[in-house]
Order: C-alpha cells, then structure tokens, then sequence
C-alpha cells in the first residue's frame, strides 16, 4: 500500500513537472536552497520548519550507512532507501513548484501594487 501511494505521488509530481508552462525540473531543483532561506528565515509561510527538518532527515536517512533495514539484506535493504528517495523528491520538487509560485506572486505584487 504505501509503495503504490509512493509510485502514485512520484507519478504526479512527474506530470506536474512536465506541464507546459509548468517550472522544469532543474529549475525546481535550483530554487531548493532559495526556499530552505527563505522557510528558515520566516519568510515562507507555505511551509513549516518542522516539515523542512522532515526533509532534512531524510537527505541525512539516505546519506547515512545506518538504516532501518540494511542494505545487505538484498531487495528490501535498497527498497527502503528507494521509498524514502521518491518521498524526498517528490516533496522537494512540489513544494519547490509552490515556491516559485508563491515568489512569482510576491514579486508582481511588489511591482505592481494595488
């Protein structure tokens, strides 16, 4: 089950991305560090520092030797890693495209005010 909703927010998230008009990939990707700024200095309300430590753990779960089911155990060990890597993308990668929106509405809003 949770494999299937893992697959199924991957496959959204990929859609999204490949919309026209819809911010590329790479540029999801670049305004990452922008939005991490942007959320740890309050400026962002579309997300909470709890939800950025979340993402955080799991760079640090992939990143880090120790697992909750290790590696050596053949295809389970790589499926969790796998699970997690598709969570953090494709949150990375939504939240990021919200972002952008987010920024492109402030900075028309600055320009021209009402």
């Amino acid at each position: 089950m949770a494999k299937a909703a893992r697959a199924a927010q991957a496959w959204r998230v990929y859609r999204q991305v490949s919309q026209p008009g819809s911010p590329g990939l790479a540029t999801r990707l670049r305004t990452v560090p922008r939005m991490v700024g942007a959320v740890t200095r309050g400026r962002y309300p579309g997300m909470t520092k709890g939800k950025l430590a979340m993402l955080g753990l799991g760079v640090v779960y992939i990143l880090s030797p120790i697992d909750v089911v290790p590696d050596f155990l053949a295809l389970v060990g790589v499926a969790d890693d796998f699970g997690v890597f598709l969570w953090l993308m494709a949150s990375l990668l939504g939240e990021s495209g919200r972002y952008l929106d987010w920024e492109r509405r402030n900075i028309q809003a600055s320009v021209f005010p009402s």
